[in-house]
């Protein structure tokens, strides 16, 4: 696929995810983690205009200046922007005029991919694609966030993907017990945070074969799970409380039933399906209720030729932190991941919202311990 045909085949994704939103769901923003559609459709643009079109394209020109402000995430180096709390209050710039803000920028990506590019601007162009993939995962979850907190439950669609599952024969794959290579090594796109490959000393585990279904986080649930502290971290267990917390997020007990809200709107819990949108707090949780706990993210990628991922993403015990020999980027390519590498805990694999092409045994995912909006699951190890 060459450069012009991967940019245009990622863009048009984009708008096809938000085709069937009403014009009222591009604005909402319910909490903090979640952003309004229509700023993921700005943010993505801006992301191409500023990053690759305002310096290597001399005939460009810029859509509004203003949007710099407006759609500028957290890139310190690329000046001030909007509080990511307050992107919901944006009701201007307009939906139209963002979808006319992406025209814009399309068409200045298209002339500038006329001719040939060199492999630094190659390169950027791939991270503003695979960039935007990101944002996709990132739709998804966001719109499923604004619809599921709505008190008609609306469906999204009937065509949506969902994280279901054919359970294999369950059970725990051995583990032996030496030096594996960790990270990404080839010639492919990845990310700063999954350099350098480097040896890991493992111990002997076992680690399971299938995720933790619904079945089986219900069973956690009806033995008091969440009542009793001996299962949680102390923080883990500040934050049942603090938010009364009894169920995975999108679960609602009604008449005597569990439903889970999805995508395709509120149905009953499909208990062969994993359980998903649960918080690290929850995995850790369910894992010492099991006796069990969570793989490190190491772990997980020694193993994960043995398995089947890419349903939902796994929460690991392993904080994000860098690889030996880990450095950033100058510039604002280098704040994507490497300011980030703190109080958060990696996940691996990919999930039923990851796009199509961004997925690798070596992502690194990661979140804050108590965020569950994603579409988060649990494998356990031992």
């Amino acid at each position: 696929m060459n450069l012009l045909t991967q940019y245009k085949t990622v863009r048009q994704l984009t708008e096809r995810i938000c085709s069937p939103l009403q014009k009222e769901d591009y604005v909402v923003q319910p909490v903090a983690d979640v952003s309004p559609p229509k700023w993921h459709l700005g943010h993505t643009t801006w992301f191409f205009e500023t990053l690759i079109l305002k310096p290597y394209s001399k005939d460009y020109t810029e859509y509004d200046p203003d949007f710099n402000f407006v759609f500028n995430s957290y890139y310190e180096s690329l000046g001030t922007r909007v509080i990511r709390t307050q992107r919901g209050n944006l009701s201007r710039p307009t939906v139209d005029e963002i979808y006319r803000y992406r025209a814009h920028v399309d068409k200045g990506m298209e002339t500038l991919l006329a001719s040939p590019v060199n492999s630094d601007l190659a390169t950027l162009i791939v991270l503003g694609c695979h960039h935007e993939q990101q944002h996709q995962e990132l739709l998804w979850t966001d719109i499923k966030y604004i619809l599921g907190h709505n008190p008609l439950f609306p469906a999204y669609s009937e065509k949506a993907p969902a994280a279901t599952q054919k359970m294999a024969k369950p059970g725990f794959l051995q583990v032996q017990e030496g030096l594996y290579d960790i990270g990404y090594e080839g010639d492919g796109f990845c990310y700063d945070n999954e350099l350098d490959r480097h040896p890991v000393y493992i111990q002997d585990f076992r680690i399971a074969s299938e995720l933790v279904t619904n079945e089986e986080y219900l069973a956690f649930i009806h033995e008091g799970g969440y009542k009793n502290f001996v299962h949680w971290h102390a923080e883990g267990w500040d934050w049942v409380k603090n938010n009364a917390v009894e169920a995975p997020l999108y679960w609602h007990y009604i008449d005597g039933q569990w439903y889970n809200y999805t995508l395709q709107g509120l149905q009953p819990v499909n208990m062969q399906d994993p359980v998903t949108h649960v918080s690290y707090y929850e995995a850790a949780a369910y894992a010492a209720w099991q006796g069990k706990r969570l793989p490190t993210e190491f772990e997980w990628e020694a193993a994960a030729d043995r398995f089947a991922w890419g349903k939902c993403w796994e929460w690991t015990e392993s904080a994000y932190l860098p690889y030996p020999g880990f450095t950033r980027a100058p510039g604002a390519v280098g704040e994507y991941n490497g300011k980030f590498m703190v109080n958060q805990k990696v996940l691996r694999g990919a999930s039923a919202f990851t796009s199509p092409g961004h997925q690798r045994i070596t992502y690194r995912n990661f979140f804050h311990p108590h965020l569950r909006w994603q579409l988060t699951g649990i494998r356990l190890a031992q």
